[in-house]
């Protein structure tokens, strides 16, 4: 099994550029493991952990509902965000800058086989990474992601979650608001779930800006910890 993980950060990227570098690596896993299994080879599949951050853009997984956007085409165009309907799980979404969105391709059959499993390990490795920063965030029963002040009316959601994984081999991930601008949630349900909030770590700490690239090191410092992996250097 490898364990190691190739970090690939893209900077500032277009989210239909970045979704099709994510296709084309998943691709790229996806045959190796049907080409062993065809051929009856042990192949090492590699694992890919993309950093990146998104111009305003919202996307809708694939058992989602169009009417959690709250406005038209001709609106999304005044404020200079786009669209897209995506194949990961999940719903209404919101990416942009100031938000550190993590894309982690990897074949699961390198960790474990258990898809709850790994969406739990990726909610624990922003949990511990807030910790970090002195902010208390916890899972909230049924909803997926990570929240602050659960089974309170100040609930707020603070990393979103949507995967995709076929054959073991995942894409999409996490959106963890960092120094986002909270006003394009605005225009969405997020996630569909009506009458909650969303945050962001600047926030939370009553701060201008925190540094994304410290936060980038503390995901990852926790992701390798907590999957038992090492960073392809």
């Amino acid at each position: 099994m490898n364990k190691s993980i190739t970090i690939r950060d893209l900077g500032l990227m277009d989210y239909k550029e970045a979704w099709e570098y994510q296709e084309t690596l998943f691709q790229e896993i996806l045959q190796l493991k049907i080409r062993n299994r065809r051929e009856e080879l042990s192949l090492e599949t590699p694992n890919y952990f993309i950093l990146v951050e998104h111009p305003h853009v919202y996307t809708l997984g694939k058992s989602g509902d169009i009417s959690n956007l709250l406005i038209s085409e001709d609106k999304l165009a005044k404020i200079g965000a786009a669209y897209y309907k995506i194949n990961r799980g999940g719903d209404i979404t919101y990416h942009g800058p100031g938000q550190i969105v993590g894309y982690p391709i990897i074949d699961l059959e390198n960790f474990f086989t258990d898809i709850h499993k790994y969406l739990r390990l990726l909610e624990e490795m922003v949990i511990l990474t807030l910790a970090e920063y002195g902010v208390k965030a916890e899972r909230s029963k049924g909803e997926t992601g990570v929240w602050l002040d659960v089974g309170t009316p100040f609930a707020r959601k603070i990393c979103a979650l949507g995967v995709r994984a076929s054959r073991w081999v995942t894409m999409h991930g996490f959106a963890l608001n960092v120094n986002a601008d909270l006003g394009y949630f605005d225009n969405m349900i997020p996630c569909g779930i009506k009458g909650k909030a969303v945050t962001s770590l600047n926030v939370e700490l009553g701060k201008a800006e925190i540094s994304m690239e410290e936060v980038q090191q503390k995901l990852l410092k926790h992701f390798t910890v907590l999957f038992e992996a090492q960073i392809n250097s």
